[in-house]
């Protein structure tokens, strides 16, 4: 389906919770986080009935997210089910890591095809502080073990803060020299409570130049590759990729909109614009009604989002939409 600038949306970001086992502290507070209840979140049966519906429109490619999906119960056969329905042509998560090590192979059996794991620092002593508290060997371990299991494309997501990790990013550049990973580059972004960080922001021709890369190492193609600007120096098993969301945006190529845990169908990530489907849902709305509410939230997609604007800001932190 088109929006009203003619870009074509067929890919829904899926969040199934706003819980997480960490407390990254560019993401949600140490404490007094107002978690959603169990029954203002949409239900499994309720989500694989939006996915159905959304293929009718052309969605074809779906990643689910949270907080961190992992900790939801039951998501193991939700992820089962969705990917077996009709359309759904490709199933992705987006992970913290600390649970892959067990999962991984489960994810890969029942039909999850490729992952994105946050990892911003693979020192302990820095991601134990950033995440207050988290074993950053376990997230390594779960990368590994994705691999082995065929998951396939596996990409990091390094979100690059100054002062904090940008002297890793050589680190990161080993990884993927060494193996077939696919780390990404990404630019702060001033959502909730990151949007106090934005002294630390590093753009992404700075980080080009603290890793000596040139324009002309040869650019590449990666599967669900999305904003993502990829490159393979020689000698690389995987890739480096770069995603500018503010020194350059990419919003004339977005191909998404986003489902929130509660319901919301949110046409940009960083607008107050949000469509209520779990009310259409439990209202007894048919197919045909929520068909029209996803068309109103795709054809209302703005140009192009405010991250710079405070005053156009939502309320919600990272993990209360989806990352």
């Amino acid at each position: 389906m088109q929006d009203q600038f003619h870009r074509q949306i067929d890919y829904l970001r899926i969040s199934v919770t706003d819980r997480c086992n960490l407390r990254c502290k560019y993401c949600m507070p140490a404490d007094g986080v107002q978690w959603m209840s169990h029954e203002s979140i949409l239900s499994f049966e309720e989500i694989l009935r939006l996915m159905r519906i959304s293929t009718q429109l052309g969605f074809r490619r779906f990643r689910i997210t949270g907080g961190e999906p992992l900790v939801r119960k039951g998501i193991l056969n939700f992820l089962q089910e969705g990917a077996q329905l009709p359309g759904v042509e490709d199933l992705m998560l987006t992970t913290n890591g600390m649970l892959l090590p067990e999962m991984a192979a489960e994810l890969k059996a029942v039909g999850v095809q490729r992952v994105n794991i946050s990892l911003d620092t693979m020192n302990q002593e820095h991601f134990a502080d950033i995440t207050r508290g988290g074993d950053v060997s376990r997230v390594i371990q779960g990368v590994f073990r994705s691999l082995e299991v065929g998951l396939d494309p596996v990409k990091i997501n390094v979100v690059v803060v100054r002062g904090f990790n940008s002297d890793e990013l050589p680190s990161f550049l080993d990884l993927a020299r060494q193996y077939p990973l696919h780390v990404r580059f990404i630019e702060l972004m001033p959502i909730g409570i990151s949007s106090e960080h934005r002294a630390d922001f590093v753009p992404i021709k700075e980080m080009k130049e603290l890793l000596g890369i040139q324009e002309y190492v040869p650019k590449l193609a990666i599967r669900g590759g999305g904003p993502a600007e990829y490159f393979r120096p020689h000698g690389f098993k995987g890739s480096i990729g770069f995603i500018s969301a503010m020194s350059r945006h990419f919003c004339d190529t977005c191909n998404r909109v986003r489902l929130t845990a509660d319901g919301k169908l949110r046409p940009c990530l960083h607008s107050k614009h949000e469509v209520d489907l779990r009310e259409a849902l439990r209202n007894g709305n048919t197919d045909a009604d929520i068909l029209d509410l996803f068309a109103h939230a795709v054809w209302h997609k703005p140009v192009e989002h405010h991250m710079n604007d405070e005053a156009l800001q939502g309320v919600r932190v990272m993990s209360q939409i989806g990352g």
